[in-house]
Order: C-alpha cells, then structure tokens, then sequence
C-alpha cells in the first residue's frame, strides 16, 4: 500500500470518528393539561459544559433571519438564534410600525418606519426579548439570542430534534411563554449526550398561563387607533 493510500485511509477514519461523534438529540414536550391541543413553541436548547466539547457544525442555522411583520402580527411568533445574529425587521404592512424592545434581553427602540422598510437589530449577547409594537398593542413576538448551537422550537405534536450534537455534558434548558421562570428554572438539568442515551424522552410542563396585557414604550397605556392619521390606519 503506498503512502499516499496510507494517507488517505487515516483522513477516512479521523472524519468517522468525528462523525460517530455526534448525535441526533430528541425528546418531546407535553402539557400536564392533556386537553392543551398544541404543543409547538417551546424552545430548547442544550449549552456544553465544556465549551471546547462544541464542534463545527455544518448544518449551522443561518445568522441573519428576518421577523416579518405582515397582517399586523410578527411572522414567526418565536425566533431562536444564536449570539451575535443579526434579525431584520421588513415592514410587509402597507401603514407604519414602531417596532420596541425594552425588558430583558436585547433592548432597542426601531422608531416609526413605514410600508416596504426594513430595521435590523444585533442581538449580541444572550438573553430573552420580549418584542411589540408602539403602534399595534395586539403584535407581540420573542427572540432568545443563545451561545450555543444546539436548539430547536418544538412542533404541533411537542416533538424536538437537535442535529449534529457533539457527545459530552448539557445543561438543558427549557422556555415557553406564559410559563412561570421558576417552572422553566426547575426544568434546567444536567444531561450527558452519548451515542446510547441522546433522548431526554417527555418533558412534561404546566398549561401557560393567559398573557397579561403589556404597556407602550414610554410605560403607559396605549392611545385608541386614530384611522384618520395617514399611515396608521387599521386595516
């Protein structure tokens, strides 16, 4: 066998031990209260222990996504990224939205901008946003900027599934809205990731509680609509 080959069949087995390195990690969420009908919309994400563990993720999720806001509500409701992303904000109304963020997380004010704009925000530190209107009091949304790659929103059926998991230690953390923090606290454990154990199998979790009513940004409550002030108009 030539050195060349001898080359080459290292390079193979260096890249299959990398790849049987990683995993496919899956559990599912469920309400306590069986007659919830959807389970999507909680977030989880696992942050190593050991940072150095973290490798090149391939299938890494996109740093720059978009918040759209069409019909008067944010599409998508929920956005995970990671730490350092940049989020645009395209106005897809045909009247003005002030888009705001001023409570934990990334805090940042967009001003008023009308149909066809577009902001951008840098979440560059972690932390939960809750965001919303100045203008629309029923548009709300939330971005949680994490330092890690491994996350996943769950689907209708609470299934989650995270790619490409590096084997090694997790503190697993938990998030949904209208959820109590120290309900979510209580869910945040230490897992170990292997080739046999990379499922956490049914997390189970309280009935969120309804939405309370949140103020402008100036921390009072909001004006009635004026339809007669160009731009904005209720549609």
């Amino acid at each position: 066998m030539t050195r060349r080959a001898i080359s080459c069949l290292w390079l193979l087995l260096i890249a299959s031990l990398a790849y049987a390195q990683e995993v496919t990690f899956t559990a599912r969420v469920a309400w306590t209260n069986e007659a919830v009908p959807s389970q999507a919309g909680v977030a989880v994400w696992l942050a190593p222990v050991d940072t150095t563990q973290m490798q090149t993720d391939t299938t890494a999720k996109p740093d720059h996504l978009s918040l759209v806001q069409k019909n008067k509500t944010f599409q998508p409701h929920l956005l995970v990224v990671p730490v350092g992303a940049v989020v645009d904000f395209p106005n897809h109304d045909p009247f003005f939205h002030n888009v705001f963020s001023l409570f934990e997380g990334k805090r940042f004010d967009l001003g008023l901008y009308e149909a066809g704009a577009t902001r951008e925000v840098h979440f560059n530190r972690p932390g939960v946003s809750y965001i919303f209107c100045n203008i629309h009091p029923e548009m709300s949304a939330v971005v949680i900027a994490i330092a890690t790659p491994y996350y996943a929103i769950s689907d209708t059926l609470g299934q989650i599934v995270i790619p490409n998991v590096s084997v090694g230690r997790y503190q697993m953390h938990v998030w949904y809205e209208g959820v109590q923090q120290d309900e979510m606290d209580a869910m945040t454990r230490e897992i170990t990731i292997s080739q046999r154990n990379s499922t956490v199998g049914v997390l189970r979790l309280k009935q969120p509680s309804a939405m309370q009513p949140h103020k402008n940004k100036y921390g009072r409550e909001y004006d009635p609509p004026t339809p007669s002030t160009p731009g904005y108009e209720q549609p």
